[in-house]
């Protein structure tokens, strides 16, 4: 099977294409790799000749603009990156025959709910920010390319929503937070921890894994919410990796509102998960975490060598 995936050098693109290449289905060849260089954002005209050219059935779409603060100082360019782009690429590829997988975020919702229950796929959206608006926008429009398309034998289209995503490559936040704990640790000051933003930390590794899955299974189609199990605030999360790290710091919870930013986060962005075609959840986050310690070590070892 010949999968392509846009965004190929991203954070999670780069960890799809690894899963991807360890998937049986996609062959000796492996994945089509497009990155920035080959399929831009602000150039997403060329959809149709790189689809014509590859020939893919099946693209996984990870490439978006998700600098959230970003957005939200300049919202009509988000809204060309992250819904006109997706609305381009979903209307070459379903024009095709091709599935598409669309990758979005739990910022299509508010985040103001209060009954400690995740987003499920069927909860209204209702984004408070620029970056899920734009993300919403590249939502909506794939539905509206694949509406025409669906039936039997027709291409499908699957909506992977996750959230608080780390991994490789680096300057994800439990690197921040290894490099805050550092300096709060020279200065002799607590770490302050943002206590009040609740979420599903997802490691890359798992959510490619996932995503591959559904292309394994001929399981594309519908809205997935792909996030490792359980849920934590950024204090917990924080507070777990230090733990884990085996690093003494005294810390501080205090409310995001310390530090005012451009664009308003969702307090609440818990996902409920839906299991992959073969059942098994994805795992709880404390353990993907620990899972990508190792690597975070390393890259923070290699950063100071550097620095040096």
């Amino acid at each position: 099977m010949r999968v392509a995936v846009t965004g190929a050098t991203g954070r999670l693109g780069r960890a799809v294409v690894t899963a991807l290449e360890e998937a049986p289905f996609t062959g000796p060849f492996g994945p089509i790799g497009w990155s920035r260089a080959i399929f831009d954002l602000d150039t997403p005209e060329v959809a149709g000749s790189l689809l014509d050219r590859d020939r893919p059935e099946v693209v996984v779409h990870c490439a978006a603009w998700t600098d959230v603060d970003g957005c939200a100082r300049q919202p009509e360019l988000a809204v060309a990156r992250n819904g006109t782009a997706t609305e381009v690429l979903a209307g070459a590829a379903a024009e095709r025959g091709i599935d598409l997988i669309v990758v979005s975020t739990n910022e299509v919702f508010d985040g103001r709910r209060t009954d400690g229950l995740g987003y499920g796929p069927d909860d209204p959206a209702a984004p408070i920010n620029p970056y899920g608006a734009s993300k919403l926008a590249g939502e909506e429009a794939a539905r509206a390319a694949y509406a025409g398309a669906r039936g039997a034998g027709g291409p499908a289209l699957g909506i992977v929503r996750t959230a608080w995503l780390y991994g490789p490559p680096g300057n994800d936040f439990p690197t921040k937070i290894l490099a805050a704990a550092e300096r709060a640790a020279a200065s002799g000051e607590p770490l302050r921890l943002v206590a009040d933003e609740i979420g599903s930390p997802s490691y890359t590794h798992d959510v490619a894994e996932a995503i591959a899955e559904l292309i394994g299974s001929a399981a594309v189609g519908g809205t997935h919410h792909l996030v490792n199990g359980g849920q934590a605030s950024r204090a917990d999360w924080a507070r777990e990796l230090l733990r884990q790290a085996g690093i003494a710091v005294a810390t501080e919870d205090v409310p995001a509102a310390t530090w005012p930013r451009a664009s308003t986060p969702p307090m609440w962005s818990v996902l409920q998960s839906t299991p992959p075609p073969g059942g098994e959840p994805l795992r709880p986050w404390q353990a993907a975490l620990a899972d990508y310690l190792p690597t975070l070590l390393r890259q923070r070892s290699a950063a100071r060598a550097t620095a040096r």
